[in-house]
């Protein structure tokens, strides 16, 4: 089930704002398609990212996929644990699974995200 306290990107990133940071991580339809994740390239912390860009890499067992910021800001913080245990992605991409934290978010950077029943619908019609 696609959780409602989230906003989705149609590059199947989700973001959640949480006081003045917003975690960043894929979707539970995005690791599903990308299969068994091995290998988590975290962007460095302090790094400037812009909405649509790719900032990290994911691998799996299937390829390789960027990572792209679903809104603009700074790298306040990134999920260590994710690199130790990438499965962490497959198991749980909504909670211990995030991938990084933005800071100095836009709120108009949010207008083209997707709550979860547009989501839903999307990946549907991509079907």
């Amino acid at each position: 089930m696609t959780p409602t306290d989230r906003l989705f990107s149609k590059t199947h990133e989700w973001v959640k704002f949480d006081g003045d940071k917003a975690a960043v991580g894929i979707s539970d339809h995005a690791q599903e398609s990308l299969g068994d994740i091995t290998f988590v390239e975290l962007p460095p912390v302090g790094k400037k990212v812009v909405k649509g860009k790719a900032c990290c890499v994911i691998e799996s067992v299937k390829a390789a996929s960027d990572i792209y910021a679903p809104v603009s800001g700074e790298i306040a913080e990134v999920n260590r644990e994710a690199v130790a245990k990438p499965e962490l992605i497959n198991q749980d991409p909504y909670e211990k699974g995030w991938i990084f934290k933005i800071k100095d978010v836009s709120k108009s950077d949010m207008v083209d995200l997707m709550d979860a029943g547009a989501y839903d619908a999307f990946v549907d019609s991509e079907a």
